[in-house]
Formats: structure tokens, C-alpha cells, sequence
């Protein structure tokens, strides 16, 4: 027979206990997904309209810049409610390097720029075996994958040679190898490898989308945000 007894009056309960729970990638509010996508095509968009320009005249700042950002990212990874913010900027810190020593003293070379893009790669791939830093390094990934795909336009469509043309001339002379870039991008051929990388990159960001993952949500924001920071190129160009 279960016996039930009654609760003792004035009785002390325990303290309850308050479970921290740590944001991961496993279980995720919607609006934090939502965040982390949108914080990684923020992330990646940046060097357009900062880092470009800085590492062109300064380029030792915006190398010495990098400490900074590793401080930043150490600093939220600390703290759980800021953890998933430290990780995908360890992520950026990774593209953030790599962009100021490639356009800072090697953009006149179109052949280093993946080598030099790659190299947190083996970072990362470390990372993810040991479960470290996952938001930062699919983000690192992400981006990592919208620049192969558009260097790959570049050999595709022939305008490496206009690449290494725009790094050496004066200013004023960049305007018509630009002018003469875009004409190479409107042929027929050119167009076409437009659909079908543009395709490749649509393709695999939105599939990855749809995990409710947020390391895969940050790798799809850097993969779909390389359309975004491609076709401000083009833009660019195209008025040149």
C-alpha cells in the first residue's frame, strides 16, 4: 500500500537548482537563428566596405586589427549568453587575416589568393574534429567556399589577367580595364558560368538553411552572402 504523507509544515525545501544552458548549435531559439544568419552575411559584407579600403593604405593596421578581433572573440566565448557571438567571430578573424595579408601585400598575384584565403584551413579542420569553435569554423568554411567558387569564375571566364592589370595601374587607368572586365563577363560564355556557379552558391545555401543548426546557419549566411559581395563587384565595375 503507497502511502501518501502530507507536506510538513514550515519545512525547508532544497534550493532549487537553475540549469545554465549554454546557446549551441543543437538547441536554438528561432530569432537566434535567425541572428547568427544574418550576423554571418554582416560578417562577411564588412571587408567591402571597411576592411578594402583600410588594408589598401594601411595595411599593417588592419593587420595589427587581427589581435584585436582574437581579443573580442576570446572575450564573448568566455560568456555563455555571448558564446555563439565569440565563435563566429573567431570565424571572421580568420577571413579578417587572411584578407590583410593577401590585399595588403599580394593582390597583385591572383595565384595566392586561395593559398592565402586557406590559411586557417587546417584551424578549422582541427576545430570541427574536436567539436571547437563549430559556429566559427563553418562560418570560416562558408566563406571560404563563396571564394573558391568566384576565383573559379575568374580562371572560367578568363579575367585573371584583368585582375592582375587593375592591381598595377594608376587609378585612372584602373576604370577601363574594369570597363573591359564587365565585357568579358557579357559574353555569352562568361554569362554562363554566371548561372551556373551563381546556381551552385544558391543551391548549397539555401539546402544548408534549412538545418536548424546554427553552425550550418552560419555557413549558409557566408555562402549566400559571397552573391551579395559578387554582385557589388559587378556593380561596381559595371559603373565604372
Amino acid at each position: 500500500m503507497l502511502i501518501s504523507y502530507p507536506p510538513t509544515p514550515n519545512a525547508v525545501c532544497p534550493a532549487s537548482v537553475t540549469e545554465v544552458v549554454i546557446p549551441s548549435s543543437e538547441t536554438v531559439s528561432v530569432a537566434q537563428r535567425w541572428l547568427v544568419f544574418g550576423g554571418a552575411i554582416f560578417l562577411v559584407s564588412v571587408p567591402v566596405f571597411f576592411e578594402a579600403p583600410l588594408v589598401r593604405s594601411l595595411p599593417w593596421l588592419s593587420l595589427m586589427a587581427t589581435a584585436g578581433w582574437v581579443w573580442l572573440s576570446i572575450i564573448l566565448s568566455a560568456k555563455p549568453k555571448t558564446q555563439v557571438w565569440g565563435e563566429l567571430l573567431t570565424g571572421f578573424t580568420w577571413t579578417w587575416l587572411a584578407g590583410s595579408l593577401y590585399w595588403g601585400w599580394l593582390r597583385w598575384e591572383p595565384t595566392l589568393h586561395l593559398p592565402i584565403e586557406a590559411i586557417a584551413l587546417p584551424i578549422a579542420l582541427w576545430g570541427l574534429s574536436r567539436g571547437w569553435c563549430k559556429v566559427g569554423n563553418f562560418f570560416y568554411l562558408g566563406s571560404l567556399f563563396g571564394t573558391i567558387v568566384t576565383d573559379i569564375y575568374f580562371y572560367l571566364a578568363d579575367l585573371i589577367p584583368y585582375w592582375r592589370q587593375v592591381m598595377l595601374v594608376e587609378p585612372d587607368m584602373a576604370q577601363t580595364v574594369l570597363r573591359q572586365a564587365v565585357a568579358q563577363v557579357h559574353t555569352p560564355w562568361g554569362l554562363s558560368w554566371v548561372a551556373v556557379l551563381a546556381t551552385l552558391l544558391l543551391s548549397v545555401g539555401i539546402i544548408s538553411s534549412r538545418s536548424q543548426k546554427l553552425h550550418w546557419l552560419a555557413f549558409s549566411g557566408a555562402v549566400l552572402s559571397t552573391i551579395l559581395v559578387d554582385s557589388l563587384f559587378w556593380l561596381a565595375a559595371s559603373f565604372a
